[in-house]
């Protein structure tokens, strides 16, 4: 038996989303120092929908996978909408991730968030700055510092 569902290993082989969008409306970058993973998620942003997102990501095959799936979790969304998604959620839209690797999964959520941060920056639109605030994920760092 696979640690990984079908579905990670979809997103995996066959990642939805990637690349880069040219002058971007917001671009978020986070990385995770004990893993080596780096995540970095583009949007384009018409009204306030999601019209487009893209995304780079240097790591391991959860990194890949949570990525693919965050953006297509958020795609054609109100901003509102992105900005309440939840590592669990990518999780659980992936079927789940082995506990060791949820750390994945945390950073597409902190790379859509700093995304829309740096939209609303950008643009001097005003936001509450509790929605941008560090959730607290510490649990689900537990065993993250793999290596991988």
């Amino acid at each position: 038996m696979s640690l990984y569902s079908e579905k990670v290993m979809d997103h995996f082989k066959h990642p939805r989303n990637v690349g880069v969008i040219e002058n971007a409306d917001g671009i978020g970058e986070v990385g995770n120092a004990k893993c080596g993973d780096i995540m970095k998620i583009y949007l384009k942003i018409e009204g306030d929908i999601i019209a487009d997102v893209k995304f780079e990501t240097f790591g391991c095959g959860s990194a890949i996978a949570s990525s693919s799936m965050a953006t297509e979790l958020i795609k054609g969304k109100p901003l509102k909408d992105a900005l309440t998604l939840t590592n669990k959620a990518v999780a659980e839209a992936l079927d789940g991730l082995p506990a060791y690797k949820m750390h994945c999964s945390v950073l597409a959520e902190e790379a859509i968030r700093a995304a829309i941060l740096d939209y609303y920056k950008k643009n001097n639109l005003p936001y509450d700055p509790e929605l941008f605030k560090e959730r607290d994920h510490e649990h689900e760092h537990e065993g993250s510092g793999d290596g991988e």
